[in-house]
């Protein structure tokens, strides 16, 4: 065992090592790698960290299991791939039960969540760039935009609609002073939001529970706004969802969501576009891709009144901000980070430091950063389609 251990420290400081020199050699816009990619390179920078495990970020020996069992990770990922009715890019990818897609989705986020807060950090985004502007810099604008649109402030609460480890929830909260509750699917994602709050000293302002959100455990009129950024396109339809948001919202009160669809410019009959779409669909545990117009006749149709819809990756003179450079700024220095990165987590798996099954967790999300490049570039998808609602005043 004390051989085995030497072999591992050995191992690690000389990844440490490898890792560091290429970084050396790429600017630092690059170094911030796609969600997927990031997940080998951090692994292999955590290995002289494994120790500290009441760090901010999860240990290494967690890092891409989650609540998933080490052990069954292998199976997990089998089993997340068999719920989809095809495989085969361009043919049109849905989850074939769409009583299935809340498991599906908790099984998706407990394997990736450790790779997502690692590579990419706790607000799980994309957003405009804005110009002389570092990515937190631009999620934090993207995010206060929200408190602002729902107008929260002292005395006020808001739900988080699909709260990840709660980064948005932290910076809406401290911004505007009013409260927030998050929901998420996943208890990995709650116990980490929670761990966050408290680190932060924001668990007066903010809290996560575990739940379904088209099932929502709260009263009818309890919230006095709410906002969904890139969640709720994990709901078999958007109407379950915006249904339980529309019973949870006071009278008056404003729903913004930022929502992953396509623009358009996709076309359902080019299997080229078609194949993108199944990419994002696959890789990120989403039971199909949606239309922005069909987002927003989904909120018309359970009530609400649609104040705004707008594409916030579209500029006003007409041109795409380059949202997926959060990415990278090429496909080619992506796909190039990717292999060495998976180089990284093969040897992780090989050393059992990460589970067995990590290496297709890894290709499964480098994939799909492959796709939503191609798919920004393209125009033919947005993450950030903001749609704000409103709840109707009660009447007299």
């Amino acid at each position: 065992r004390g051989w085995r251990r030497w072999q591992i420290k050995i191992t690690m400081d000389a990844l440490k090592d490898i890792l560091g020199d290429a970084q050396a050699y790429l600017t630092a816009d690059e170094n911030k790698v796609a969600v997927g990619v990031v997940g080998g390179a951090t692994i292999a920078a955590a290995f002289t960290l494994y120790m500290r495990r009441g760090s901010s970020k999860p240990g290494t020996f967690d890092i891409g299991s989650g609540s998933v069992d080490r052990s069954m990770v292998e199976t997990e990922v089998k089993d997340y791939y068999d719920e989809f009715n095809t495989l085969q890019r361009g043919k049109g990818a849905v989850i074939d039960r769409k009583e299935k897609v809340a498991n599906l989705v908790d099984k998706f986020y407990s394997l990736v969540t450790d790779l997502y807060e690692w590579g990419w950090g706790t607000s799980f985004h994309f957003s405009p760039l804005l110009p002389g502007k570092d990515w937190a810099a631009c999620e934090s604008a993207h995010e206060g935009r929200i408190a602002a649109l729902i107008r929260l402030g002292p005395g006020k609460q808001a739900l988080d609609v699909g709260c990840g480890v709660g980064g948005p929830m932290r910076t809406i909260a401290s911004t505007s002073q009013g409260k927030v509750t998050g929901i998420t699917i996943n208890q990995y994602q709650v116990d980490r939001a929670t761990h966050h709050n408290s680190r932060l000293g924001l668990s007066h302002l903010c809290s996560a529970v575990r739940g379904n959100f088209l099932e929502m455990p709260f009263k009818n009129e309890t919230f006095d706004g709410a906002y969904a950024i890139e969640a709720t396109c994990h709901a078999p339809t958007l109407e379950q969802v915006y249904s339980e948001v529309y019973r949870c919202l006071k009278p008056g009160s404003v729903f913004v969501a930022y929502e992953w669809v396509t623009t358009p410019n996709y076309d359902d009959k080019n299997e080229a576009h078609v194949a993108i779409g199944d990419e994002i669909i696959i890789g990120n545990g989403l039971p199909n891709l949606r239309s922005w117009k069909v987002a927003e006749d989904a909120g018309k149709n359970v009530g609400f009144d649609l104040l705004e819809s707008r594409d916030l990756a579209v500029q006003a003179d007409g041109s795409l901000t380059p949202w997926w450079w959060r990415l990278s700024t090429s496909l080619q220095l992506f796909k190039l980070k990717a292999k060495f990165n998976h180089s990284l987590v093969t040897i992780a798996e090989y050393l059992r430091i990460a589970p067995k099954g990590m290496i297709a967790v890894h290709q499964m999300l480098v994939d799909t950063g492959i796709a939503l490049i191609e798919g920004g570039e393209q125009g033919l998808f947005t993450p950030m389609h903001m749609l704000v609602f409103k709840k109707p005043e009660a009447r007299a």
